[in-house]
């Protein structure tokens, strides 16, 4: 057992998590080979198979699904007397692991940057995805989302810049359809459908002057990443709903054409948000502090 010791019993914990070997691998920085003996060396010892393989997929088995419950609070608690001593430490060091939106990300990145130059022994392994997750439970000690997906027993703290929504066509689309002046005027079946993390899809909402309205696209593409959407309204197959900063390029340059705007105005920004804590690492108050600082800047 205490061949395997910590990172070991982590290594069950991220496999039970993603249910793949090759994405628990990814997560902890090693190869899948290593992982796998890993889980091999701690199964032997135990005398028990924890996790059920296939080809095709991983599962907990009984014994593993025992060992998981029983090691999550004991490892939580691991994690939590590790963050009280290097709360003690004046320099910060060591990782700090953020998950965000694909447009989050984008925003806080520079401060990520500033930060590691300013601290040069932390880290940083900032993920981002679709997906909202429990930053708890998954091992992360910052979430960054629009603050109305923030939960409520978290801490938030509101970033600076606000978001839009923008609406966009390519100039060819324009040539042959008429300029639409208001939601009513939108072509249903020339919009691309956008479907959310949790897979619902989109109903695209506008507001003016104290006026809500939503709107059911009815186009035949639907996709759940801006980049293909992007590619697709480029590409002249219809109408797109984006967050702002995802098209303001090609916005700026002309090769998208914003369409509604004074039905878009700003939405809530994102906000950054973490748990309680009582004894935070000098990592992660020395982020912190700095995020608050470029909200006052």
């Amino acid at each position: 057992m205490a061949e395997t010791g910590l990172k070991g019993l982590e290594a069950v914990l991220s496999i039970a998590r993603h249910g793949s070997f090759r994405a628990a691998a990814l997560e902890l920085g090693l190869s899948t080979t290593a992982l796998s003996h890993t889980i091999g060396r701690l199964e032997a010892s135990l005398g028990v198979r924890l996790f059920n393989r296939t080809t095709r997929s991983v599962s907990l088995s009984g014994a593993g699904r025992a060992f998981v419950e029983r090691i999550t609070p004991a490892l939580a608690e691991i994690h939590a007397a590790m963050d009280t001593a290097r709360s003690q430490r004046d320099i910060p060091a060591g990782m700090l692991r953020i998950n965000a939106s694909v447009q989050a990300g984008r925003e806080i990145a520079p401060t990520v940057l500033a930060f590691l130059r300013q601290y040069p022994q932390m880290q940083v392994d900032l993920v981002t995805e679709g997906r909202l997750v429990d930053i708890v439970a998954e091992g992360f000690d910052l979430g960054i989302r629009p603050a109305d997906l923030v939960p409520r027993d978290m801490i938030a703290l509101p970033l600076p810049t606000a978001q839009r929504h923008a609406v966009v066509v390519s100039p060819d689309w324009l040539l042959t359809h008429p300029t639409p002046t208001n939601p009513a005027e939108l072509p249903l079946t020339d919009c691309l459908r956008v479907r959310l993390p949790n897979g619902a899809v989109l109903r695209w909402p506008f507001e003016k002057d104290g006026e809500h309205v939503q709107i059911d696209a009815k186009g035949r593409l639907t996709v759940d990443e801006a980049a293909i959407a992007r590619a697709a309204v480029l590409d002249g197959a219809g109408i797109g709903f984006f967050i702002e900063q995802d098209v303001a390029a090609d916005i700026a340059s002309g090769r998208l054409i914003r369409l509604l705007e004074d039905w878009t105005p700003p939405r809530p920004a994102f906000s950054l948000y973490y748990p309680g804590r009582r004894h935070p690492s000098a990592g992660f108050t020395a982020f912190l502090a700095m995020v608050r600082g470029v909200r006052r800047s």
